[in-house]
């Protein structure tokens, strides 16, 4: 699935300094944006928004762009940094995450199994599982 993608990404972001608070923005990826009270916290929340918008990048195959370093145009309220993200541990978490389903089973089935406390999270996974043969 993560075929040919790096583990690691370093991306130029610039930093914005308004009145109440600090904006990220990453130029080459348009759309990925982050904010926060404090530089620190901005940056937290950039590493998020970084991780998340290369890891849907990933999932749709799309070609991630070669970060551009140099001849960086900023304005007078901006800052540069660079933010870098592993993303071992975004593509374990959003492997790994829930989804929820609606299912439609006969009434008498519903009864039966509530009066046996069946967890049907449980047993849809593992009827799942042997069906998969995983």
């Amino acid at each position: 699935m993560y075929k040919n993608y790096p583990d690691d990404y370093i991306f130029p972001a610039i930093i914005e300094t308004n009145t109440n608070n600090f904006n990220i923005y990453f130029p080459d990826l348009p759309g990925c944006v982050a904010s926060g009270n404090s530089i620190p916290e901005a940056i937290k929340e950039a590493k998020g928004a970084l991780e998340l918008h290369l890891w849907g990048m990933e999932q749709d195959d799309e070609i991630i762009p070669v970060p551009e370093y140099k001849d960086m145009q900023i304005a007078a309220n901006e800052t540069i940094c660079f933010i870098d993200v592993n993303m071992f541990n975004i593509r374990a978490q959003m492997a790994n995450r829930s989804v929820k389903k609606t299912l439609t089973i006969p009434w008498y089935l519903n009864e039966l199994a509530e009066k046996q406390k069946i967890n049907f999270s449980q047993l849809l996974q593992s009827a799942l599982k042997a069906q998969l043969g995983i």
